[in-house]
């Protein structure tokens, strides 16, 4: 150490932004350690550069500001990257359920990477089981990135995988396509896996119900049902395949209290709340509801950018942040489709050995920019063409009027909207002047029962659906 010694400063910084902060992102960004003092500078290691970029972003500014508080001094931070062994690593607080976390992804599934130390630290207290056969090894929560869209739903998986059947039984995990789902809920089976050594089982709802009518077809159903009730985690991925399937829901029905009366973990993921799921059994649809449930959202533009940068760290390749930006910027949709067009790139600068610039990202990407679902050109063309055929404005079913000559064609937009575009519940009610999922589903509801009344009513959505889809030919 030098002549200078700030480290007591540093640590009652640490303590008041301690007291400051939530519990969870307290665990999550201030995994750094105080290395020396500088003439007016305090270093601190972190695991990663992504790690440094985030909490320099994020931070610094509110740590200087305190050291100057306490201090009377103008002191800086500067941020020494250090890959700690596992000796070193720092152990969580008994009380954190969440380690910093961030987002990747590979071609065509979700790929989410991290700098947090959290499997690391629990991997230096024991040693490292094999795979579970039936789990993605890198569907971990160090490969997940953390951010407003899914900070709830990933400290509350941690929280579960720490302490399965007892905190949050069952869970729900919904939300739309390529938003973390699957690696979410696999994340919590591989972590119970190598600390609690649990039997998992993991299967989509599709496969459940292929076993089940060969189990019926064979006559096996009692080693159906020793199978499933004796897990003492039970992970089904897309429940929303279960509607229509009547039998099959009687048979999960069954096999979930089972396991919920023996505090077996259950989790679940589909692609909307419980509530928008017609054809499922009143009963099974209230096991579902039972515990906690939580929503992804499509990430925000900043970790959309966290995202793409460690991916790029991650392969060893170098994008310009231009580049990363220009992608950020236009692609909002999900994440799978980030991890699509970054593996475009990047394969062609190793098949052509040219370097990517912001000029061949436009022209690589330009299908890509210009797809529908991406310029939100669908729902924006439903709301034109609704807006356009009722004589109004498009920003009247966007505003907040609720008068009948505005609700019915509002109502309208959203249930073909709902019907022709993959778009979720909450996704719509974001196009939708920022309103409630509940508020689209609502207005849905109301569609679906003058149609039963007003028959004529199917002509105007048939004719108000081709004029939407002729509307860009």
């Amino acid at each position: 150490m030098g002549t200078w010694d700030y480290s007591i400063f540093w640590k009652e910084t640490l303590n008041q932004l301690k007291t400051e902060l939530s519990e969870q992102e307290y665990a999550m960004w201030f995994n750094m350690e105080y290395e020396t003092s500088g003439e007016l500078s305090v270093i601190v290691s972190v695991p990663s550069a992504f790690y440094r970029d985030q909490v320099k972003q994020r931070y610094q500014s509110r740590i200087e500001g305190k050291i100057f508080e306490l201090s009377g001094q103008h002191i800086g931070i500067d941020f020494e990257v250090k890959q700690r062994s596992r000796e070193e690593a720092p152990k969580a607080s008994p009380k954190a359920v969440s380690a910093p976390m961030h987002e990747s992804v590979t071609t065509g599934t979700k790929v989410y990477s991290g700098t947090a130390s959290h499997a690391q630290r629990q991997e230096a207290e024991k040693p490292s089981r094999d795979s579970h056969p039936q789990l993605r090894k890198d569907y971990i929560f160090d490969n997940f990135v953390i951010g407003e869209n899914n900070s709830f739903a990933a400290n509350a998986a941690i929280a579960i995988a720490k302490n399965p059947g007892v905190a949050y039984n069952p869970c729900l995990i919904y939300g739309g396509v390529g938003l973390g789902k699957t690696h979410l809920m696999q994340a919590i089976g591989n972590l119970s896996w190598q600390e609690k050594g649990c039997k998992i089982i993991y299967i989509t709802a599709e496969n459940f119900t292929n076993e089940f009518v060969e189990a019926i077809k064979n006559s096996t159903t009692q080693n159906f049902k020793n199978k499933y009730r004796n897990a003492d985690m039970l992970l089904i991925d897309d429940i929303h395949f279960l509607q229509k399937k009547n039998e099959t829901q009687e048979e999960l029905f069954h096999t979930f209290n089972a396991l919920y009366d023996a505090n077996k973990q259950i989790i679940f993921t589909c692609d909307r709340p419980v509530s928008e799921l017609k054809n499922l059994s009143e009963r099974l649809r209230s096991r579902f509801e039972r515990g906690l449930n939580v929503d992804l959202q499509p990430p925000s533009y900043e970790t959309r950018c966290a995202i793409l940068a460690k991916k790029i760290e991650t392969r060893g390749v170098h994008i310009p942040q231009e580049v990363i930006n220009l992608i950020a910027k236009n692609i909002s949709s999900n994440v799978r489709d980030l991890e699509a067009s970054l593996t475009k790139l990047i394969a062609y600068a190793e098949l052509t050995k040219k370097p990517v610039t912001l000029e061949t990202a436009q022209q690589q990407l330009r299908d890509t920019f210009g797809s529908p679902k991406q310029n939100n050109v669908t729902i924006e063309t439903i709301q034109k063409v609704v807006a356009e055929y009722f004589s109004l404005s498009y920003t009247d079913l966007k505003g907040k009027k609720r008068t009948k000559a505005i609700s019915f064609p509002r109502q309208l937009a959203m249930y073909i909207a709902r019907e022709i575009t993959e778009y979720s519940t909450t996704e719509l009610g974001m196009e939708f002047g920022g309103r409630d999922h509940t508020t689209v589903m609502h207005g849905c509801q109301k569609i679906e029962e003058r149609l039963k009344a007003e028959p004529s009513l199917e002509s105007t959505i048939l004719k108000l659906t081709k004029m939407i889809k002729d509307y860009n030919s």
